[in-house]
């Protein structure tokens, strides 16, 4: 059976207009590789153009996040490499101090508030012991301007899971687990004064816990 849609050969597209349409589109990626992909994912902005829209700064802060999510989890591994094993029986626990909220039975809701201060260029670090599937409603505020946040969680096995990043002074939500773990905020004052965080959390979690 013949095609009777089959177009001639007069309407189909010469070898030049396909070169041709091949290398607009080449530049037309080029030209959003540069003034648009680069700024906002890595920060670099040849043609300033990235800067008037806002989308440099997006991209230093996507990096500078990275840097500092990678070396929490390398200063991590490396303290799990050098934890000594010990044989001897478990000592005591230690009471903890007003500071420090006990834990709770595993589901039973509970309210915190965590006060920490942070100096220029200082991270800190706050999770929450939930069960996977359990929630918890957060509100945090930082005292003095923006500040780059990290909203992820680990378990043995798994050194990290996000759940967002960026920069803001203040956040509210769900955290809601997404396995048996510690979840939690990792902050870091890049605004050049000391800042103090204010953490709210209600909700199913056992323990609250600074890490750094």
């Amino acid at each position: 059976m013949y095609n009777a849609n089959r177009p001639s050969k007069a309407d189909l597209p010469s070898t030049g207009q396909l070169l041709k349409s091949t290398g607009i589109a080449a530049v037309v990626a080029s030209a959003l590789l540069v003034t648009v992909v680069l700024p906002a994912e890595y920060g670099v902005d040849p043609t300033r153009i990235g800067s008037v829209f806002g989308l440099t700064e997006m991209g230093r802060i996507k990096r500078q996040l990275a840097e500092e999510a990678a070396a929490d989890a390398a200063a991590d591994a490396a303290a799990i490499d050098a934890t000594p094993v010990s044989t001897a029986p478990a000592a005591t626990p230690v009471a903890p101090t007003a500071t420090t909220p006990a834990p709770t039975a595993p589901g039973a809701p509970r309210t915190d508030e965590t006060v920490l201060t942070l100096q220029p260029d200082q991270g800190a670090e706050i999770k929450l012991v939930m069960e996977e599937g359990a929630k918890a409603r957060f509100t945090w505020t930082s005292s003095g301007g923006k500040i780059n946040f990290d909203t992820h969680a680990d378990r043995p096995g798994v050194s990290y899971h996000g759940y967002g990043k960026g920069s803001s002074q203040s956040e509210t939500g769900v955290l809601t687990a997404a396995f048996t773990g510690s979840h939690g905020w990792f902050w870091r004052n890049r605004t050049g004064e000391p800042v103090t965080i204010t953490l709210k959390t209600e909700g199913a979690y056992t323990e609250v816990k600074r890490v750094v």
